[in-house]
């Protein structure tokens, strides 16, 4: 009579009737179950979704991958070109996040071009059936003075940075009937203050009108849209900055922000707790606008 439930019933038990029919469960093991899934639930609150980072084969775009990765998600690693460093470094991304027991992929779109957005999502479709995730990332850009821009460097602003997301946006839809959704949008300072030779910014600032328009549109199917503007990072983008820039290199370190930090606002973004954040645009910048607006060095 001593003995707990557990060790007194039959092997066979539990052998017969795999723990599956919770009813039939003993009061204490459904318990001890919703102790652990609710566990789970906190350490891993995207587990079982799908997400899609647009641009992750590098940069910020790789750990945002990594993030949703941790908090359980399926990852698409999307890269821009066949045969590139960005193929390779997608790949090897892909690889790590499953060698650490995640599901992820690598495939190969240019945003900017509707057919290869559309091949992307049918391949999502093929292999998962379901998308609950988009973070759009991806970006691309010439660091140039409007006197410079050429017609075809315009194109490229319009094309990947605008029209791309649209594209990313409506094949995701389909894929998100039926299910809670999360889209993340990811802007930068060029939306609201003036960077030099850095017309990217202009994009960036329409991006997150639509991000406010899609928001409203999309309420009533369960699907969040917001924004998330980084500050200054460290990535390969800042080495092209300074030399349009000069004073950057002279700015403290804590003008600069991580990249976890904003991998870790966007993955808070994705999960069930963020449902009531809609049409916002969140800034993660180290408090650097709040140093510009108010006149203030930053540090």
């Amino acid at each position: 009579m001593g003995r707990s439930l557990a060790t007194a019933l039959p092997l066979d038990f539990f052998v017969d009737r795999h723990l599956t029919e919770p009813a039939r469960w003993p009061v204490g093991l459904t318990a001890q179950k919703a102790t652990i899934d609710a566990r789970e639930a906190r350490m891993q609150p995207c587990r079982g979704r799908v997400a899609l980072v647009t641009g992750s084969s590098r940069g910020l775009g790789r750990v945002i991958a990594r993030r949703l990765s941790e908090a359980g998600a399926d990852v698409v690693v999307n890269y821009r070109k066949v045969g590139g460093r960005s193929e390779a470094q997608a790949r090897a991304l892909a690889k790590e996040l499953v060698e650490r027991g995640s599901r992820a992929v690598a495939i190969q779109a240019d945003i900017s071009q509707k057919e290869s957005v559309t091949a992307m999502f049918q391949q999502i479709a093929a292999e998962h059936g379901r998308l609950d995730i988009l973070v759009l990332n991806a970006a691309r850009a010439p660091f140039k003075r409007v006197d410079e821009l050429l017609t075809r460097d315009l194109l490229e602003l319009i094309e990947t940075n605008y029209l791309g997301n649209i594209y990313c946006m409506q094949q995701a839809l389909p894929l998100m009937r039926g299910r809670p959704g999360h889209v993340v949008f990811i802007s930068s300072l060029g939306s609201r203050f003036v960077l030099p030779s850095y017309p990217l910014g202009s994009m960036k600032a329409a991006m997150e009108s639509l991000v406010k328009q899609w928001a409203a549109e999309l309420q009533d199917r369960q699907i969040t849209v917001n924004g998330v503007t980084a500050g200054l990072l460290k990535t390969d983008s800042l080495m092209v900055l300074r030399q349009y820039w000069p004073g950057v290199g002279r700015l403290p370190a804590s003008a600069f922000v991580e990249l976890d930090d904003v991998a870790a606002v966007v993955r808070f973004l994705c999960t069930d707790a963020a449902r009531g954040i809609r049409g916002q645009n969140i800034v993660v910048d180290n408090g650097l606008c709040n140093d510009i607006l108010h006149g203030s060095p930053a540090g």
